[in-house]
């Protein structure tokens, strides 16, 4: 799972722009997410990502990414 804390992102819009750019960038992501409001975008990967591919992807829309971490992603389940 990574996260990558963004400035810039005002609404609704914007947490689509950074959703279609992540999508665009990182081959395999799933469970893509943005929140305006967090300030952060989320995601899931198989393989390891390159952090500055990724970085300069956000930049070049016009958003700042100020920090990407990635830790492994377990899945929770429900009884």
């Amino acid at each position: 799972k990574t996260t990558l804390k963004i400035d810039g992102m005002m609404c609704s819009m914007c947490e689509a722009h950074i959703c279609d750019c992540i999508r665009k960038n990182i081959a395999g992501a799933k469970k893509v997410k943005a929140s305006h409001l967090k300030g952060e975008a989320t995601f899931i990967t198989d393989d390891a990502i390159d952090e500055d591919k990724l970085k300069e992807a956000i930049a070049d829309t016009g958003y700042t990414p100020v920090s990407v971490s990635s830790k492994p992603y377990v899945k929770k389940w429900f009884l």
